[in-house]
């Protein structure tokens, strides 16, 4: 199951720079001019996760495969840009594919470094883009509810329901909020979803600050956290200048590099685990003598989804998972210990899977 996460900004805020770090790929030409990005770069990163070693050192696994999470850049985004302004057409067209949104935010000063508006402010820009997605879901409901008012009032009653959802989604955004701010019942839940709203996505705030302040963030970027938490969204602040640099390091030498900048981690690890989370995900892992892996899956799925990621035959014929907690794997180093302390269980097909199970499915041609 491919889980994007897209990567969006005004012109000349460091995202595609952010972006190529991230890769560490050059797919997308960072340059001081608007719409230097004209197509959507896409690039596919592996979750960094400690235990991946761990459980691989005790099966004495011959390959460690992480699992991933697809990052679009997509072409800047100016104002007017729901109303077909700068590439606003293509903009709006390639983030209704994604699944979240990260906005990279300039919480830096530099003035060689031209900003679309003139000013460093990034609530503003955060504002900027949120009004061009709303102005957006406005006019796509808009056109969508007259039809459905002709269907509901001849008695069809899935547009009479889709009517009353989207009437109450419209109040929100002429309110001037998100539509993920509408309050959507969980058997609408799916209903919702269909209507593809570009507001109804998760968002993470981005915050892209001067190499000297990576570790203790700024001013700029303390004023989009208020923000983050008010509205229950995700925050991660990096210097995409940093991440650059790093990206170009042989890995043995980024270590040192990052001590000398008072940094535990690159902040890319972090923006990486921080759309993980955001998209509400958690990893299983399949350990073995030829490989430890790791899979993705949404929170809350069930044991014959989780062994669906693996192969469909997997999900059809699911009889059982055989399930150690990965705290109980490393304890009893490795599945034998764990039998023999009866830390194994036998799961069937209404166990959710928690983050961390080392599973094996059991399954029926």
């Amino acid at each position: 199951m491919g889980f994007k996460c897209g990567i969006v900004g005004l012109p000349n805020v460091g995202k595609s720079t952010l972006f190529n770090a991230l890769t560490e790929t050059a797919a997308a030409q960072a340059a001081n001019y608007p719409f230097c990005t004209i197509e959507p770069n896409v690039g596919e990163v592996a979750v960094p996760d400690p235990r991946l070693k761990e459980l691989s050192q005790i099966a004495g696994s011959k390959e460690i495969i992480p699992t991933r999470l697809t990052f679009v850049d997509i072409a800047g985004l100016v104002r007017g840009a729901s109303k077909g302004e700068g590439l606003g057409n293509q903009f709006l067209a390639h983030i209704r594919e994604v699944d979240a949104i990260a906005f990279v935010l300039r919480c830096f000063e530099d003035p060689d470094v031209t900003h679309v508006e003139g000013r460093v402010d990034p609530i503003a820009d955060a504002e900027t883009i949120e009004t061009e997605l709303m102005l957006a879901d406005l006019e796509s409901l808009e056109k969508r509810v007259a039809g459905l008012e002709k269907r509901a009032k001849g008695g069809d009653k899935e547009a009479k329901a889709t009517v009353e959802l989207i009437e109450r989604t419209l109040v929100v955004l002429r309110d001037g909020k998100p539509a993920r701010m509408a309050e959507i019942d969980e058997e609408e839940r799916k209903a919702f979803e269909a209507l593809n709203l570009l507001t109804s996505k998760p968002v993470l705030y981005v915050c892209n600050v001067d190499e000297g302040e990576a570790a203790t963030g700024n001013a700029h970027s303390e004023r989009v956290k208020a923000k983050a938490e008010a509205e229950g969204a995700g925050i991660v602040v990096v210097s995409a200048k940093i991440e650059a640099e790093i990206a170009l390091l042989p890995r043995d030498e980024r270590r040192e590099y990052l001590d000398t900048l008072g940094l535990e981690e690159p902040g890319l690890d972090r923006l990486i685990r921080a759309g993980y989370e955001l998209l509400h995900l958690v990893t299983f892992f399949t350990v073995g003598p030829k490989e430890t892996r790791a899979w993705t899956i949404e929170n809350g799925k069930k044991a014959p989804q989780a062994a669906g990621e693996i192969h469909t035959d997997f999900e059809k014929g699911f009889i059982r998972a055989e399930t150690i907690a990965y705290d109980d794997y490393l304890a009893c180093k490795g599945e034998t210990g764990a039998k023999d302390a009866g830390k194994m269980r036998l799961e069937g097909k209404d166990y959710v899977v928690r983050d961390g199970d080392v599973m094996h499915f059991r399954f029926a041609n």
